[in-house]
């Protein structure tokens, strides 16, 4: 376990867990920890490092007395260094520990996540070096008589006044809820909006005065899957990056199918006022986007579907499907309810693709994809004026063949 000293030279303990996937997060629990002698090195000795076997010293970081479980969701998005706010005797540390800690680890400013009754010492530290803190997080215990002062918004805001650092005070939740709420608040280029009572997070690039254009992803997936498709078309266009329900970093209330997916993404449109934008969409996202473009036509200017469903009942019909072992970067609801619309859709869904209006593209991915490719063929000639395009890249088209999907798609014009 790796050491710091204090400006006092007393040496203490931390945690780190994670990959070393973005800035640190440091983050301060309420229970108690364990000094150590002056100059005693802990079991990696160094700054930072991991144990002698190459691997990070994880224990008591999964609901042990060092770290609560919701740490480990959170690691797998950041690198936590992980220190108790409190003596072995139960006594709060001072501000200046963190400072220490701070001073340890190189950094000029730092990312402060205060958990539970660490969040005293949190704003301790924000309130004494505020141009230090780059952002501050607050987990409160959740709604009780007496909660722990430290945690009053008011409180917080009034301490960290000194620093135009943004501040997130929240309750403590389910581990995965309070996961996306930190992650979304971290990430610059995450912004969230609520549509018809659901959080939706998204992400946003490209001049503010460009082209809007839309981008939904497919079933399982989230806004991170565009990656290098969105970094290209930011250049002209304002993009929009969507978490549908269930996925990403969005909420996940239940309730999933595709016509509830139809009219998520109708709601994001009009709440961010881009009407007309130029969306693009993969596989599941790809046939909400159809079907949106079919309710609504004026909502949608131009449509691209890469490998959408094309809506026919299948035969043979898929069969149940098993969850994973392990934790799931997306809601498993959506698989039963999804496949379930597949094997049996709406004859109206595919009797009102003659209504869709927008300029339409269908990119299909050739053989390899587990889609049969006449499913495409047909619902491009059900589209009027609709083009079909094959790129030999199977279902995955914007991230197996990116240069490619993107040559299509700007072929095709994005308004």
């Amino acid at each position: 376990m790796p050491t710091f000293t204090t400006h006092d030279g007393v040496a203490l303990a931390y945690r780190i867990l994670g990959e070393g996937r973005g800035r640190p997060l440091v983050c301060l629990t309420g229970e108690p920890g364990e000094p150590r002698e002056p100059g005693r090195p802990g079991r990696s000795g160094g700054k930072g490092e991991h144990d002698g076997k190459g691997e990070t010293d994880t224990r008591g970081l999964r609901g042990g007395p060092e770290g609560p479980e919701e740490f480990e969701g959170l690691a797998a998005h950041r690198t936590l260094v992980v220190l108790p706010a409190r003596t072995a005797d139960g006594r709060l540390l001072p501000a200046g520990v963190v400072e220490a800690l701070r001073d340890h680890l190189g950094l000029e400013r730092i990312d402060l996540l205060g958990h539970l009754a660490g969040g005293d010492l949190a704003v301790r530290y924000a309130a004494a070096h505020p141009h230090r803190v780059r952002s501050l997080v607050l987990v409160t215990p959740g709604p009780a008589p007496e909660p722990v002062p430290a945690h009053a918004p008011e409180r917080a805001r009034r301490a960290f006044g000194g620093s135009t650092a943004p501040v997130l005070v929240l309750e403590r939740a389910p581990g995965a809820a309070l996961v996306r709420a930190v992650v979304a608040f971290l990430d610059p280029a995450v912004r969230t909006v609520t549509v018809d009572g659901v959080g939706l997070a998204y992400r946003v690039a490209g001049p503010g005065d460009g082209r809007p254009l839309v981008l939904v992803h497919g079933r399982g997936e989230s806004s991170t899957t565009w990656g290098p498709v969105m970094e290209d078309l930011a250049a002209d266009h304002r993009v929009y990056a969507v978490d549908l329900r269930g996925h990403g970093l969005s909420d996940r209330p239940g309730g999933y199918g595709f016509d509830v997916f139809r009219d998520e993404l109708g709601g994001f449109l009009k709440a961010l006022g881009l009407t007309g934008a130029t969306v693009v969409a993969h596989s599941m996202g790809a046939g909400a986007a159809c079907l949106l473009a079919q309710r609504e036509p004026a909502l949608v200017g131009r449509l691209v579907l890469e490998e959408p469903p094309a809506f026919v009942p299948l035969d043979p019909p898929r069969p149940p499907a098993r969850r994973p072992e392990g934790r799931l970067a997306f809601d498993w609801g959506i698989v039963p309810a999804t496949d379930a619309q597949l094997n049996a859709p709406d004859p109206a869904w595919r009797a009102g693709l003659p209504s869709i209006t927008a300029p339409t593209l269908v990119l299909a991915g050739g053989p390899s994809s587990h889609i049969p490719q006449e499913q495409p063929a047909g619902l491009a000639e059900a589209i009027p004026d609709a083009r079909l395009v094959t790129v030999e890249a199977g279902h995955l088209v914007h991230e197996a063949r990116p240069a490619a999907f993107l040559a299509a798609v700007r072929e095709f014009g994005t308004g």
